[in-house]
């Protein structure tokens, strides 16, 4: 229910940008945040409307970069209406919804199309990824300034590489004319060819093709010569190996406009965990080696990744129910992304406030968006979780609309109690 005035008090703020965490609480007014702090209590607070947080953790919504959402055309996996039910339950305050939908976000009525169901359907923030290419091609570059003109927040090519280096090339140049934002999924198609896993001992031994990390690395490495270039800002949407980050981290130093980001997946699971042929943790990139991921983990504390996405790509039992090699890869992450994060907080592997600030203000500032920041004045996407309260992944409880988690039935720790969307309650109280 909205209330003209809520406060959050007796909290332990998680503030991402400084990367600072201590006692206080968060006055909201008008659906914006107005102040926040040790001095917001329950004395100082008014006829506010009060949650007491018990020592909870507040901290801005979790904006999410990489989301599939079913409408138009596949509402059999995702519609709107589950994908913000299993946002809000996890946290997740915004999504940047891909372009791979049926048709494509390819053009201005079908951006139209998502944004008035999201507004009658919704409850957290929809803002569409655009098709990079018509059709999702990779033959002709799609009019991005006629479709960010109808609410285009960057533009893709959903889960299809733009194999052909010119036309890529032509959408960088093209996008540099609006300042656009280029997110990009690397991966060489003839490298990968119908690998299933990753390439190694252990794929062999399963007796399923491989996916060599080179595939990611040399498609990524293409993409930064463009972009050195053309001058273009890019962000590759997902990066699984070490050639990738030291790739960015190459690009970094020699000036150019690039980020990237990491799936929750690949950050907390490696190869092992698919065991006896489990299709559920099928993703495209594949689950790499234990010390690709333990690298993965020792970047996005270093800071060379800057983004946490969830990768949520429901797939329906007769995609996965099948044998590994035949089954589509992807799993749902909305409800989990937070929860499975914090295994590496309770490791000590990272600082909390260093998860949060991949999953808030980075993905905030990367996209231009206000929100995603404990800021007076900013919009209150806030939420309320109990980090240590332990709980078991029941596929059948999950809000998402197909169940293909890969993390069916492992212990998590970490609860949301409470999501708020500008300054009103959307999940529990």
């Amino acid at each position: 229910m909205p209330h003209a005035k809520l406060a959050l008090i007796n909290a332990s703020l998680v503030d991402p940008d400084k990367g600072t965490q201590g006692a206080g609480g968060v006055l909201v007014e008008n659906g914006v945040i107005v102040d926040f702090g040790a001095h917001v209590t329950r004395a100082s607070v008014g006829d506010a409307h009060v949650i007491d947080c018990g020592g909870d953790v507040v901290s801005p919504g979790l904006i999410d970069m990489r989301v599939f959402v079913g409408e138009p055309g596949a509402e059999r996996r995702e519609t709107i209406a589950t994908a913000s039910k299993a946002a809000a339950a996890g946290g997740v305050t915004t999504i940047c919804v891909t372009p791979d939908t049926t048709p494509a976000l390819d053009s201005t009525a079908v951006i139209d199309f998502l944004m008035r169901r999201a507004r009658d359907n919704g409850q957290v923030r929809f803002l569409p990824v655009a098709a990079l290419t018509k059709g999702l091609q990779g033959r002709e570059i799609a009019e991005m300034g006629l479709l960010g003109q109808a609410g285009a927040i960057a533009f893709g090519n959903g889960r299809c590489s733009v194999r052909d280096a010119q036309v890529m090339r032509r959408a960088l140049t093209y996008s540099t004319d609006f300042d656009a934002l280029i997110m990009h999924v690397a991966q060489d198609a003839d490298l990968a060819a119908s690998g299933v896993m990753n390439e190694g001992e252990l794929a062999s031994r399963l007796g399923l093709a491989g996916v060599p990390p080179e595939a990611e690395a040399v498609m990524l490495d293409r993409d930064l010569r463009l972009v050195a270039m053309t001058g273009a800002r890019y962000h590759a949407e997902l990066v699984s190996c070490t050639l990738s980050v030291d790739a960015m981290a190459r690009a970094r130093r020699e000036g150019l406009r690039v980020t990237c980001g990491v799936s929750i997946n690949h950050l907390t699971l490696n190869e092992n965990d698919i065991g006896d042929y489990r299709t559920f943790l099928k993703l495209m990139p594949p689950l790499r080696h234990e010390n690709e991921r333990m690298a993965l983990v020792d970047a996005l504390a270093r800071g060379d990744i800057d983004v946490i996405v969830s990768d949520h790509c429901g797939q329906d039992v007769e995609a996965k129910r099948v044998p590994f090699a035949e089954a589509e890869p992807g799993a749902i992450g909305l409800e989990t992304m937070l929860a499975a994060g914090l295994r590496l907080v309770h490791a000590e592997q990272i600082s909390l406030p260093v998860l949060l600030r991949a999953m808030t203000s980075r993905p905030a500032e990367i996209l231009g968006l206000p929100q995603g920041r404990l800021a007076k004045g900013a919009p209150a996407d806030l939420i309320r979780f109990d980090p240590e309260e332990p709980f078991v992944v029941d596929p059948l409880k999950l809000h998402a609309r197909c169940k293909n988690t890969p993390f069916d039935e492992a212990r998590l720790q970490g609860v949301v109690k409470t999501t708020l969307v500008a300054g009103q309650i959307i999940h529990g109280a």
